[in-house]
C-alpha cells in the first residue's frame, strides 16, 4: 500500500473584523460545524473565483464588441432606448 502525503504551506494572517461581522462569521461557522478559519478560507476562494469569472465575461464581451464594431456609445443608446420603451 502506497500512502501519499501532501504538505501544503500555510501562513497565519491577523485580520480585524467589526464585532457584528465576526459574530455573523462565528454563527455561520457553528451552524455548518466548521471553524472560523475554514469559513473565511472558503469565502476568499469563492470571491476570487467570482472575480475571475467576471473578468472572463468582460473580456469576452469586449472582444465580441470589438469584432462586430460595437462602441460604448452604442450600448449607452441601447440602454437609453430600452428604458424609454423603444426596444420594440
Amino acid at each position: 500500500m502506497i500512502v501519499y502525503s501532501i504538505i501544503m504551506k500555510t501562513s497565519t494572517v491577523n485580520i480585524a473584523f467589526k464585532d457584528d461581522l465576526l459574530k455573523d462569521i462565528d454563527d455561520v461557522a457553528k451552524k455548518e460545524s466548521r471553524s472560523r478559519s475554514e469559513l473565511i478560507r472558503e469565502a476568499a476562494r469563492m470571491y476570487i473565483e467570482k472575480k475571475r469569472n467576471w473578468e472572463t465575461i468582460f473580456k469576452f464581451g469586449q472582444a465580441h464588441a470589438k469584432k462586430i464594431g460595437l462602441t460604448e456609445k452604442d450600448i449607452e443608446n441601447e440602454i437609453k432606448n430600452y428604458r424609454q420603451g423603444k426596444n420594440l
